[in-house]
């Protein structure tokens, strides 16, 4: 008994000193100024910016502020259990991280539980056991089309964001979802996620019959097949629409498995909006429902249940068969609650803040007092942030926090947790390691294994293959300062296009936002917009090349840049070149002749006649002629002006013209980055494959001026920058000379005559 007291007195001292020590430094904090900045959303972006003065002071405190309150919540977790003793085990976790265990209750809006916890003069210690630490958590998302591929990424940021869990994601996807996701993951390369894929094009025969009037489609219906879908060892699983938003960690979540009883195998919320009530309108006849109904947005799913299999079992749908004309059949939560109108000891119902739905008629504001209530929120309604809510304003920004949020910043360990082996990761964390940081040029050879995460066809995106076999696809690259180019070469080219965006998360958004305000670009199905995403301190141009390039669909690409305009024909005229030239059985590269103009607005030259009008008056130059004449004077444009027929030129040092290739080519050299001998190098490597390079007579393209970029001026203003390019060019031309052989020695000797 004197051992108790003793216990409480600590436990009633520590309590005391938790919250005092925090009051104090609130205290510290707010004199001299009765405005206090809101937090930084999380300590990695307060460590990003660089404080100033007082601000930077203020900035530090408020930073140690909420690491002091995160340790002190786990102290208080910590000094609210009762000492274990020794001889206690806890179940083991098998490999997938699902075997039953005892979960926190903290969070989940138990009404019981929560009393239990407030209620001071108990005499019995209440327990608050967490999910383990290291136990992997379960998330099942059904994901289609490009327009899902890009929402299931902020779902994505939002759990990153504020896990502390291993997190393996089951995604039912069709072929388009899947090779993007695999492609944003492969290269994000997020500890502690795991991440697979099942065809949801497979599961459509098992859903297909199913009337369905939702904007979601047939793949809304694709939650029935789960239990016959996943792995067969899985034992739980978290269900989640692609328009939820979390603002938690998902273990709360994850621990309300441990509150199921008897024959519950889902966990779900009551639906916020009187549809299943059937007053909305005159002669509103919705489904069957358990009262208000319940939401099927979000939903936890115990799959290691006999009961779980018969929510699997379509014939179980089979009594709804004779009631789909009776009824309005909107989707997949229609059935569901069909079925648990007939079984309602099926359900675990979960606290409403852990799904509040924005949908129209909602009653969503009763399911919170304080921001710190929240949970998940739920965009459930076509209008999507445009939905009429008292608090919209609030939800929509902590939505689009993670919508422009740094993706990068979501790398990090989750510490005490051995990660799965991943080989690429190991590979490359052992190349880094082989480089040597006091090298003067470290930064530019660590850049060429930088892995930079990469979302394809951020955009909806159609191409049918012509049946000729003589497409062309403009291959391009660009940042956010060329983005006023896209209108005008998708006037110029009317062929498809490949393009490969370097942008931050919050440009991106900008960018999508100005392409869907754009007639022209939304006009237009065939571009695909490739996403790089920023990381590191120069513009990997060759590594965009490369992106656009591996997602030409087309046999033959024409290799340009985001600041030249084709000339109005060039695409029907390089088809017709194709075959002309016998492009499918020979290796050439097709020059297109460059000029450049120094005028912001220039009438577009419609002929080659009209170009030379222009060329002799000095509205337009050959390109670069007056700072890098060798760059493309092996194109003989003197030549070229009373051509008729193609011909042949020979490869000369720095030769760097735009060209037609076949879809096979080699790719770009990735050590080059920023400004200088990247297009350089990847020219001299189609001459050592023996490429001809024959110039067509009626073909031209004309570039725009700009500002120049930041690349080309530290170029020129930093010494250091030079000389590790003229390294780089010397092992590039090393690496040539031993896998081309005596014929590549040309390339060294080229050099040293120039």
């Amino acid at each position: 008994m004197l051992g108790m007291c003793r216990g409480r007195r600590k436990f009633l001292v520590a309590s005391l000193a938790l919250l005092f020590i925090p009051a104090l430094t609130w205290l510290y904090l707010s004199v001299g100024s009765f405005q206090v900045k809101p937090l930084p959303l999380s300590p990695l972006e307060a460590l990003s910016s660089t404080p100033v003065g007082g601000a930077g002071e203020r900035q530090a405190l408020e930073l140690r502020v909420r690491v002091v309150e995160e340790e002190n919540r786990a102290l208080r977790r910590e000094l609210s259990r009762p000492p274990r003793s020794p001889s206690a085990q806890l179940p083991s976790n098998n490999h997938r991280g699902n075997q039953s265990r005892t979960h926190s209750e903290e969070g989940t809006g138990d009404n019981e539980s929560q009393k239990a916890v407030t209620v001071g003069n108990s005499s019995d210690c209440v327990r608050h056991p967490v999910v383990d630490k290291c136990e992997t958590i379960h998330v099942a998302i059904v994901c289609a089309g490009y327009n899902a591929s890009r929402d299931v990424v902020t779902l994505v940021k939002s759990v990153l964001f504020h896990r502390r869990n291993p997190l393996h994601f089951h995604f039912i996807t069709d072929s388009i979802a899947q090779q993007i996701l695999s492609s944003l993951f492969h290269t994000w390369m997020v500890p502690a996620v795991r991440v697979d894929f099942y065809d949801a094009d497979e599961l459509k025969s098992e859903v297909s019959w199913i009337p369905n009037k939702h904007y979601s489609g047939i793949y809304g219906l694709m939650k029935l097949v789960l239990t016959k879908t996943l792995p067969s060892d899985l034992q739980r699983v978290i269900v989640l629409d692609t328009d939820i938003t979390f603002a938690t960690d998902i273990a709360e979540l994850w621990a309300v498995f441990h509150k199921f009883k008897g024959q519950q195998v889902l966990g779900l919320v009551e639906n916020q909006s009187d549809w299943y009530l059937g007053n909305l309108w005159k002669n509103h006849r919705p489904w069957p429902a358990l009262g208000r109904g319940f939401n099927t947005g979000e939903y936890l799913l115990l799959l290691d249940r006999e009961l779980s299999l018969q929510m699997d079992n379509l014939n179980m749908w089979g009594f709804l068969c004779g009631d789909i004309i009776s009824y309005m059949i909107l989707c997949l939560q229609d059935i569901f609650n069909a079925v648990i109108k007939q079984n309602p000891f099926l359900v675990h119902q979960l606290p409403c803040f852990w799904n509040v739905q924005l949908s129209d008629h909602t009653r969503s504001e009763k399911c919170y007092k304080d921001v710190s209530d929240l949970k998940v929120i739920h965009w459930n309604s076509p209008k999507k942030l445009r939905v009429k809510n008292k608090h919209v304003e609030f939800f929509r920004n902590l939505y689009l926090t993670f919508l422009e949020y740094d993706g990068n910043l979501l790398r990090r360990e989750l510490f005490g947790c051995p990660s799965e082996a991943d080989h690429n990761s190991e590979n490359l964390q052992k190349t880094l390691s082989e480089l040597d940081e006091d090298d003067p040029c470290y930064e530019f050879r660590r850049e060429r294994f930088t892995v930079h995460r990469t979302h394809l066809y951020f955009l909806h995106y159609e191409y049918k293959p012509s049946s000729d076999n003589t497409d062309v696809t403009l291959v391009a690259q660009l940042s956010m300062d060329r983005l006023q180019m896209l209108e005008a070469i998708c006037k110029h080219w009317e062929g498809p296009i490949s393009l490969a965006l370097y942008l931050s998360d919050a440009e991106a958004q900008q960018f999508l936002r100005y392409a869907q305000g754009s007639e022209v670009l939304m006009s237009r199905g065939n571009v695909g917009y490739h996403i790089v995403y920023k990381e590191g301190q120069f513009y990997p141009v060759n590594l965009l090349r490369n992106v656009a390039m591996r997602h030409v669909n087309t046999p033959y690409m024409f290799l340009s840049d985001i600041d030249f305009l084709p000339m109005y024909s060039l695409y029907e005229y390089l088809r017709k070149s194709v075959v002309q030239l016998d492009m499918a059985n020979t290796k050439k590269a097709l020059v297109v002749p460059a000029f450049e103009t120094l005028r912001y607005r220039l009438s577009y030259p419609k002929s080659k006649a009209e170009l030379l009008s222009q060329l002799d008056m000095g509205t337009l130059f050959t390109f670069r002629y007056h700072v890098w004449t060798k760059g493309h004077a092996p194109t003989n444009f003197a030549k070229w002006r009373t051509a008729t027929t193609p011909y042949r030129v020979q490869w000369e040092a720095d030769f760097e013209p735009y060209v037609m290739v076949r879809r096979d080519s080699p790719e770009y050299d990735r050590r080059f980055v920023g400004f200088g001998w990247n297009k350089v190098a990847h020219i001299m490597e189609l001459d050592a494959q023996e490429y001809e390079f024959v110039v067509l007579p009626n073909a031209f393209m004309i570039h725009m001026p700009h500002a120049p970029s930041f690349d080309i001026t530290k170029f020129r203003s930093n010494k250091q920058y030079r000389v590790c390019l003229k390294t780089l060019k010397e092992e590039f031309q090393q690496n040539m000379s031993r896998r081309y052989g005596f014929a590549a020695l040309k390339y060294m000797t080229a050099e040293n005559n120039s």
